[in-house]
């Protein structure tokens, strides 16, 4: 690979969406780990324009405090397509695919859907601005899934240059009366029998709220703004729970339901 070919944005790309496609891992980085999130972010928009699927929400992530000062973020965004979008039925168990050789982990989150077009101009949001856009809350699972088995472990710029390590989303039940309820709900991940991760929506920066807002934020100024219906995976709020084909895992929301989930081998698309 050249040099101008591994610092070109589209080639590193058409390599993620080409093993996204394919079912195959990529072992190293496909070029030049970008330093920024500008950087970054102009390669998931090349990826996006390549994968032959529509998108229909974004995943939204933490940044480390220890990156925040050099990347000037807090929290990433990653598109979902409407092929990895998968409800939750009963008690019916999910499939999740991950990539052999990849990254996968599920993580159990609060899903927020955008209730009204987002005014495109508007780069400036409230936190009581972006909870009013919001029409409904879900009880939700993504999966984070990446080709590349290190992504988490190379930094946040290079988790959003790949659809922000986002495999799919997994919807469960609407929660009624979410504004009263929603930092209280406990929540609990439990794998091959047992438990890793307890927490809620209070134990992200600022709560899941925060994460609409950012996205609001981010969106506009990225050119792609939040339209009516569109979902928001809003962070991981018992931690990242990585998973391998095989595995069963269950995720408890307290008072309201459990989400079945069960990796598989991805096979191509």
């Amino acid at each position: 690979m050249s040099a101008e070919l591994a610092a070109d944005p589209a080639a590193i790309a058409q390599q993620f969406v080409d093993a996204r496609l394919k079912a195959r891992c990529t072992p190293d980085y496909p070029g030049v780990i970008p330093q920024s999130m500008a950087e970054s972010y102009a390669i998931q928009d090349v990826a996006i324009r390549l994968f032959p699927d529509e998108v229909v929400g974004w995943k939204v992530g933490g940044v480390p405090p220890e990156q925040q000062p050099k990347l000037g973020v807090h929290r990433l965004a990653g598109a979902i397509f409407a092929g990895n979008v998968w409800p939750a039925r009963g008690d019916a168990v999910v499939p999740l695919p991950e990539i052999e050789g990849g990254f996968a982990a599920v993580e159990s989150e609060f899903i927020a859907r955008i209730g009204a077009d987002a005014d495109p101009a508007k780069t400036e949001w409230t936190m009581e601005e972006a909870t009013a856009i919001v029409d409904k809350v879900f009880i939700g699972v993504e999966l984070a899934g990446s080709p590349l088995s290190a992504i988490n472990d190379l930094g946040s710029a290079v988790v959003a240059s790949d659809f922000g390590n986002n495999g799919g989303l997994m919807i469960g039940a609407e929660i009624e009366n979410w504004h009263e309820r929603l930092d209280g709900i406990e929540v609990e991940t439990v794998i091959n029998g047992a438990s890793v991760g307890k927490g809620g929506s209070t134990s992200l920066a600022g709560g899941a709220m925060e994460s609409v807002r950012f996205l609001l934020e981010h969106c506009a100024r990225w050119g792609r703004p939040l339209k009516a219906g569109m979902l928001v995976s809003t962070g991981a709020v018992t931690g990242v729970h990585r998973v391998h084909a095989g595995d069963e895992a269950v995720c408890i929301f307290k008072d309201i339901a459990e989400l079945h989930c069960s990796v598989v081998r991805a096979e191509p698309k």
